[in-house]
């Protein structure tokens, strides 16, 4: 709610888009270094309790900044918390499931995030009803709190280092394998992960961003949607994606890596042909309100099934560095996938060809699925796969 808070407070477009643009370049360097860290051993715990106090500090500077300054800074600090905890929190997921395969973890994990999205989405629209739309730095304040108070009760489990000091003790003292000459060729499976994440997480960014603003601006032959139908839109969204996350989300992970990313672009080109569709009739919210199940599903499948894959697609000692290469697919997305839809909105004037087009992509990059396979198991030991069958039994992640 950031840019409403400052549009509110007089700021220019330009210079919101300054702030948001400078917490997503920091945080990209954030992620990187805390991948690269929790890689050499750093347990998962400190990068999640370094983002919490720093984004404590944020809140409490954006509650009070009046001018660009203030803003920028508490910007900063946003930007460099979330590019410290996202790799650490995706990476603490399989190391926390001990006795039930990691996908299921991922479910459960997206399931938490669907539920902090809607109450926090629920609470900023009743303060902003009550005038004190502020207020909801003092909800985030509270929250990283928690946070706090709850990995200072039962911190995140992480037993890597020593395993990781046991491989390079290994790899010194054996010549079978050298690991200069391994170099990045450990990231060459994980591409196709990657580039359907962009598409899959630019979909889901033009979900938060474009539809909502070309409801307000109507269709072919639809009319505008008034702000409030455009946020009761918003609402359905959030509903659907709490209600189907956690079955969704299981229910794939019984199931092999592609079957899940598959069901995800699915999902998602089905919802991008509705809302292609829905400009072309006079009654098509209906069709706007239809797109949104297979849109929410497309999430669900998604989310879970991508981070499960970047696990399994990569030896433990890199998993940190992976884990910020995927929550960079989100930074990248919500960077360029606006300007793109901005540009075809004021163009065309409708989203007809914005949502063909994100359908097209999505059908574009189903071939990819068939490189994708776990070559780890997603626990602690990361057991390379022999068989090049992407089935649901050897996906293990229990911690011994």
């Amino acid at each position: 709610m950031t840019p409403i808070v400052f549009h509110q407070a007089s700021f220019t477009a330009t210079q919101v888009g300054q702030g948001l643009a400078a917490a997503a370049l920091i945080g990209t360097a954030a992620r990187l270094l805390s991948g690269v860290l929790l890689d050499r051993g750093l347990c998962c715990s400190w990068p999640v309790r370094a983002a919490a106090v720093l984004a404590f500090i944020a809140d409490f500077v954006l509650l009070q900044a009046k001018g660009f300054t203030g803003y920028l800074t508490g910007q900063l600090l946003i930007g460099l918390a979330a590019g410290l905890y996202f790799p650490a929190i995706e990476l603490a997921v399989p190391l926390s499931c001990a006795g039930f395969k990691s996908s299921r973890g991922y479910a459960l994990a997206r399931s938490a995030d669907a539920l902090g999205v809607a109450m926090g989405a629920l609470i900023g629209a009743i303060v902003t009803a009550l005038g004190l739309i502020r207020a909801v730095y003092l909800v985030e304040a509270a929250a990283v709190a928690v946070m706090l108070l709850v990995l200072s009760w039962r911190p995140l489990p992480d037993g890597r280092a020593a395993l990781l000091h046991v491989d390079d003790i290994g790899d010194k003292q054996s010549n079978a394998r050298d690991p200069a000459a391994d170099g990045w060729r450990w990231l060459m499976p994980l591409l196709p992960v990657l580039a359907i994440s962009i598409v899959a997480t630019g979909m889901i960014a033009l979900r938060q961003s474009a539809l909502p603003l070309e409801l307000v601006r109507g269709g072919l032959s639809r009319p505008a949607v008034s702000e409030a139908g455009s946020g009761a839109l918003i609402a359905l969204q959030l509903a659907l994606l709490l209600v189907l996350q956690w079955p969704v989300g299981n229910w794939v992970a019984k199931r092999s890596l592609r079957f899940g990313l598959g069901m995800g672009l699915a999902g998602f080109v089905a919802g991008c042909l509705l809302l292609a569709s829905s400009a072309l009739w006079s009654g098509g919210m209906v069709l706007i309100s239809l797109a949104m199940v297979p849109l929410a599903f497309g999430e669900a499948a998604f989310l879970p099934s991508a981070a499960e894959a970047m696990v399994e697609e990569t030896p433990l000692k890199h998993r940190g560095l992976s884990m910020a290469l995927f929550s960079q697919c989100f930074a990248i997305s919500a960077t360029g996938a606006p300007l793109l839809a901005g540009a075809l909105l004021d163009q065309q004037g409708h989203g007809v060809q914005l949502w063909l087009l994100m359908a097209v992509i999505c059908l574009a990059v189903m071939p990819l699925l068939k490189t994708v396979r776990p070559r780890y198991t997603a626990g602690l030991q990361a057991t390379p796969l022999e068989n090049d069958e992407d089935v649901p039994s050897p996906r293990i992640a229990s911690l011994h």
